[in-house]
């Protein structure tokens, strides 16, 4: 009965052992949910490039979003849905050129690829790339790295303030940027609404730009906006029936 008990007694010290070894190898891995991609960066420390992108938002600054922004290469734009999305990124693998810092990033603009290279075009499909502002590079990595390996993942999209719509076109035609959208942060629906008319679907034309063919000037707007992660906010009379082409009203926020 002793020799049991004691055998017993090795062979859960021996277990917990095995467990413990484990923990600690697996703790070497990547934390879950994390993607490897690429990315290097454009423009100056000011961020003067990195305005008036492909997502049309014009002025990141002005609008918000600051110098925290990225392009993003094919196979992550999304021919443009994916502008607004946010993304935690870090450098890693790379001893000689990675910091230790993460940074969390919206898309704002495209970077387009270069089939007439025949390599080192980071951005052609199906490449997962990111193309950063200077800034937020130098973050993550020494700058004369140039280019660094890095993980990624989707995350939350904090914005102070509620949605933006920015109003533009003429009598004929009404193109509304939506920007300054939280939590997933990709608008992939609009709807609008004058107070004289139902619900009517607009289609997005380019980046997070919005139309419709509708004659709603001397009425006041409403909007439904619709995430990728499905949820839908309503925002009833953001613009009043005197709205102009040109004015950015403010909604509720996600």
């Amino acid at each position: 009965m002793a020799a049991n008990r004691t055998w017993g007694f090795f062979f859960m010290v021996k277990l917990l052992s095995l467990c413990l070894i484990f923990r600690l190898t697996g703790s070497q891995s990547p934390p879950a949910y994390w993607n490897a991609a690429h990315a290097t960066f454009y423009g100056d420390m000011n961020g003067t490039e990195t305005m008036m992108g492909a997502c049309g938002y014009g002025d990141l600054i002005k609008q918000g979003y600051g110098l925290e922004t990225t392009a993003l290469s094919t196979a992550l734009f999304n021919n443009g849905l994916t502008c607004g999305a946010c993304f935690e990124i870090r450098c890693y693998d790379s001893v000689q050129w990675c910091l230790n810092d993460t940074i969390i990033v919206t898309a704002t603009n495209f970077c387009p690829p270069n089939y007439s290279k025949p390599e080192g075009n980071w951005c052609n499909p199906p490449l997962q790339h990111f193309d950063l502002s200077q800034p937020m590079f130098r973050k993550i990595a020494v700058y004369r790295a140039g280019i660094v390996p890095v993980l990624y993942r989707r995350v939350p999209c904090v914005k102070s303030g509620g949605v933006k719509f920015k109003i533009n076109g003429n009598q004929y035609w009404i193109l509304i940027l939506v920007y300054n959208v939280a939590a997933a942060g990709e608008v992939v629906d609009v709807k609008i609404k004058g107070s004289s008319t139902s619900w009517i679907q607009m289609s997005r034309n380019w980046g997070q730009n919005w139309q419709t063919s509708a004659n709603l000037i001397g009425q006041s707007l409403s909007f439904q906006v619709t995430t990728s992660d499905g949820k839908m906010v309503q925002s009833d009379d953001v613009a009043p029936a005197d709205w102009k082409f040109g004015g950015v009203y403010e909604g509720r926020q996600f």
